[in-house]
């Protein structure tokens, strides 16, 4: 400033001398490594955050019918191994169909066949088709699932749900707005074999599949309303 007390301008006071605050050397040197130590800490955590598994005491095991044969062949072992009394595969159009054309031909079907193939039996299967194709997917199978069990009359308090890998926290999140919170949802998650879920950023694979469905993940939580569905299925 001046000495008395004005500060310097140019061009008619159009321009005119300001202070500023700003980081010193050591201050940008904090707030870089805090920077970084978030972003490491989000490497490390977000896999597991994603592909969470979390059983609950249910007799209904659901399988979503587009996943791979890895883990369509894990949700014919966990129901063998498990307390369950049916299993359950769900999904719409498969690709490359253009759309519903019939029930053989979506991925609850598809699913129910992989599963009688690793030695499911076939009175333990039950196949519930979504006509949808396009978005929100797994969401319109829970809720075709949810219409289903209603229209046999079979009356539900909670369900496992096994997906593919990081996909299973969303999965958990849409078939909970589907089936209402008078239905517990438990998940279960199966690793892809095709990378290292500890070291997910070293594999194209993992980067998609992380980065994808942190993003998908994001949108249902944030962003996805259902619109005014409750649920069918108390007794």
């Amino acid at each position: 400033m001046t000495s008395s007390g004005h500060r310097p301008q140019k061009l008619g006071g159009i321009i005119r001398l300001k202070e500023c605050w700003g980081l010193s050397w050591h201050g940008r040197l904090f707030v870089t490594s805090v920077a970084l130590l978030t972003i490491y800490a989000v490497v490390l955590n977000v896999h597991p955050f994603l592909a969470v598994t979390h059983r609950v005491n249910a007799k209904i095991l659901v399988v979503e019918g587009w996943m791979d044969e890895y883990a369509m062949r894990a949700g014919a072992n966990e129901f063998k191994t498990g307390n369950y009394e049916h299993i359950v595969t769900t999904g719409g159009p498969a690709t490359g169909t253009g759309g519903y054309t019939n029930d053989y031909s979506t991925f609850a079907s598809v699913g129910a066949r992989r599963l009688k193939a690793a030695g499911v039996t076939d009175e333990s299967v039950l196949v519930v088709p979504s006509h949808v194709i396009g978005r929100d997917r797994t969401y319109s199978s829970a809720i075709a699932l949810r219409s289903w069990l209603r229209d046999h009359s079979m009356p539900l308090r909670s369900l496992d749900v096994l997906t593919e890998d990081a996909h299973a926290r969303r999965t958990r999140l849409l078939f909970q707005k589907a089936l209402g919170n008078d239905v517990t949802v438990g998940i279960i998650s199966i690793p892809n074999p095709d990378y290292d879920a500890k070291r997910w950023w070293r594999s194209s694979e993992g980067v998609r599949e992380v980065i994808g469905e942190g993003i998908a993940y994001t949108y249902a939580r944030v962003f996805f309303w259902p619109s005014g569905q409750k649920s069918d299925l108390r007794d």
